[in-house]
């Protein structure tokens, strides 16, 4: 093991690998739960370089964990001490924006957070958008085909990826770099390493597609009294705004409550005796017209008994003191520490009974339990965050059980947009037919046939 050290080291230079103290301190998932083990943190500063190590890795048979800004929730970056990880941080230099053609390539291990304030600096918008902005790097949000706020407009990652390098297993370079938004030249190959998690191919480059920016952005939090309501109040509002809704965010009055606490943190913009909250917000190009479209559709929903309160941002101070409360998952995991979490998608016409029966088996089991639901409902994405005291393996697969098995009653999806990584392994067959997942593993037993990248993610594949 200390010639495979040795040869990456004459790859990468002496600043492109951590070994010992240096690969414990760093963190593989969030929120931080330990330190990294691993046989050494390699850190290439380019494509060449990660091809040359992974070249070095197929020979050896060396297993390779791929690292982004490590922010997944489903141990995706988890490796074991005689792993080889892979980090692309060092990889994070852009290219200049394409205004003409509204693109720009970035490197994989460029922030989300710094692709958006390039995008805004030459005018215009990339519109993934997700609370761990300043952390999460393209690379990741690629390989977990991550999905965010804006989702119910402009779709997930996979909607914004144009063109993308990787490096197979053995090295090989694949540079299916399109900067085009129409090419139907045979196999989509960019769309094998979208939510593949660095199993099929390590993602070094990247050319992502950017929108016209909003010339208005107008936001509003919004109390609702029932469900029933709550569906008819997306279907309004997404017609009377005329395909400009840009975020329909709820939250149940758990997670509102627990998030404003004392209301020191965030204030109290809504008082917190409704059933249900909606962040909403429409984005458009008519900077005067459009906040009136706004306030109409919202006073059409009030004719209509549909809303029971809402309060609309004046200021972009306002709309970002709104935003924080849904984005404040700092908060939320420390008041259910140790939290066991679940992102899930259905329909959203079972998602009430859904959260109802999830809730009341979880109380049969753990009297003392608390169960938080927020999420993207405008694209049937909701979250699950669960506190029992204890996130032990066995106590953590007791309340799987429950979550993942009311779903697979109802047809849902066990990952809207986290992934699958270690956590989600054994349920993979809630979501995916037998069928499917044969064809998953013929996929990576094709694209790497010693099994050495991110193995047992996603799959559990035997030789």
């Amino acid at each position: 093991m200390h010639s495979l050290v040795e040869s990456i080291r004459d790859i990468v230079g002496p600043n492109g690998i951590l070994t010992g103290d240096d690969v414990s301190g760093r963190s593989v998932s969030w929120p931080p739960t330990g330190g990294c083990q691993a046989l050494a943190i390699v850190r290439p500063g380019n494509t060449s370089e990660v091809s040359r190590v992974l070249q070095v890795c197929h020979r050896k048979h060396q297993p390779v964990v791929t690292h982004g800004g490590v922010t997944g929730l489903v141990g995706g970056a988890i490796s074991r001490p005689d792993d080889i990880v892979l980090s692309l941080e060092r990889m994070n230099t852009m290219n200049p924006v394409d205004s003409v053609n509204r693109t720009i390539t970035v490197e994989a291990g460029v922030p989300l957070q710094k692709v958006q304030e390039a995008a805004e600096d030459a005018g215009l918008l990339f519109p993934l958008d997700l609370g761990a902005r300043g952390s999460a790097t393209i690379g990741g949000n690629i390989a977990t085909n991550a999905g965010g706020n804006g989702v119910i407009r402009y779709g997930m990652m996979r909607e914004q990826l144009l063109g993308v390098e990787a490096v197979l297993a053995d090295g090989t370079i694949i540079s299916s770099m399109n900067n085009v938004i129409k090419n139907n030249t045979g196999y989509d190959l960019k769309q094998l390493f979208v939510g593949s998690e660095g199993t099929l191919g390590i993602i070094t480059r990247a050319v992502l597609r950017l929108r016209p920016q909003p010339r208005s952005q107008n936001t509003a939090l919004v109390a609702i009294d029932s469900f029933d309501k709550l569906g008819r109040f997306l279907q309004t509002m997404d017609a009377a705004l005329g395909g400009t809704l840009s975020a329909f965010e709820v939250m149940w009055d758990d997670f509102y409550a627990l998030i404003l606490g004392d209301g020191k943190k965030h204030g109290v913009p809504l008082d917190s005796s409704h059933p249900f909250y909606v962040l909403l917000e429409s984005t458009g190009g008519d900077k005067e017209g459009d906040p009136l479209r706004f306030e109409k559709a919202l006073e059409e929903a009030f004719d209509q008994a549909l809303i029971a309160d809402a309060v609309i941002a004046q200021s972009k101070q306002q709309r970002i003191d709104l935003w924080e409360i849904r984005d404040d998952v700092e908060t939320l995991f420390a008041k259910l520490y140790p939290p066991i979490a679940f992102d899930i998608s259905l329909g959203i016409l079972e998602m009430d009974d859904y959260v109802r029966a999830v809730r009341s088996s979880l109380l049969a089991k753990f009297p003392s339990m608390k169960m938080v639901t927020f999420g993207h409902l405008g694209d049937g994405n909701i979250h699950l965050v669960i506190g029992v005291g204890s996130a032990e393996p066995e106590v953590a697969a007791t309340v799987e059980s429950i979550v993942y098995g009311e779903l697979g009653r109802r047809g849902g999806v066990i990952s809207a947009e986290h992934g699958i990584g270690l956590a989600k392994r054994a349920y993979l067959g809630h979501s995916r037919s037998a069928e499917e997942i044969t064809l998953m593993k013929i996929i990576k037993t094709a694209m790497d046939p010693k099994n050495i990248l991110n193995p047992g993610k996603i799959l559990e594949i035997t030789k």
